[in-house]
């Protein structure tokens, strides 16, 4: 699940906080002294998803050592947010990281830098990174769904890597020669798989009699074939394998 949400509302309540107080001092008995760090540049364009004035006025305000701390923190997570739509991971990791080493306790920014790992496929920190939002506040649900789902995923690339590089039958007690020409090259291990897997999932799935039959029909035919004509000249094993897989999801079929 998408973090945007939280961190927007993040920004926007932060942010509108500094726009008020930036109000009264301009309406107050004391002027703004200093234009360069006003964050309500900042403010404006974060509110707007003005993405390339986000990135300059918030980075100013980030860059410059009079920026206080509060304020440091809600620009980095606005130039984050702006890093995040245009695509530049990194950039807005980095920016997570500036504001947790500021304030370690930010539930939504440990959830917002959490998506970002999962972008970038490093589920082990995406976990731990939900896990923190979690433990610093028990009642965040994209956290809370967030760990659940890259927990789930986690556990899947596991079962995946268990079974790399192995067919779908016992190669100990193999005996035709396809099938130790399938056990001896891990690609070819892991097509067989597939296959068996997509047959199994079509012949579980609903439909009619007839339909139930011509699948098993065809899943035979497939084997008695692969079996009779592998070791010919003519026969491409990994062609009829790939053919077949494709044939059982749907592509041409089913």
């Amino acid at each position: 699940m998408r973090g945007y949400p939280d961190i927007r509302n993040l920004v926007a309540a932060s942010l509108l906080w500094i726009a008020l107080a930036h109000d009264a001092s301009a309406t107050g008995a004391e002027p703004v002294k200093d234009l360069k760090i006003d964050p309500a540049q900042c403010l404006a364009a974060a509110t707007a998803q003005d993405d390339a004035k986000t990135l300059s006025t918030c980075g100013a305000l980030i860059d410059n050592a009079k920026t206080e701390k509060a304020d440091r923190i809600k620009a980095l997570i606005a130039r984050a947010t702006a890093y995040e739509r245009k695509d530049m991971i990194d950039r807005a990791v980095a920016d997570y990281d500036g504001v947790l080493r500021l304030d370690p306790a930010h539930a939504d920014v440990h959830n917002a830098r959490g998506e970002l790992w999962r972008r970038k496929g490093d589920l082990p920190k995406a976990v731990a990174d939900f896990a923190a939002a979690i433990k610093l506040n028990p009642d965040h649900v994209t956290a809370r769904a967030n760990h659940r789902a890259v927990a789930q995923e986690a556990e899947r690339q596991g079962a995946l890597k268990a079974v790399a590089g192995k067919p779908s039958f016992n190669c100990a007690t193999a005996r035709r020669k396809v099938e130790k020409a399938i056990c001896a090259n891990p690609e070819l291990a892991d097509l067989d798989r597939e296959v068996q897997g997509a047959y199994e999932r079509a012949a579980a799935a609903k439909m009619t009699p007839q339909q139930a039959r011509t699948l098993r029909r065809e899943q035979q035919e497939y084997l008695a074939r692969r079996n009779a004509e592998y070791g010919q000249p003519d026969y491409d094993l990994k062609k009829a394998m790939r053919d077949r897989l494709q044939k059982i999801n749907g592509i041409v079929g089913y």
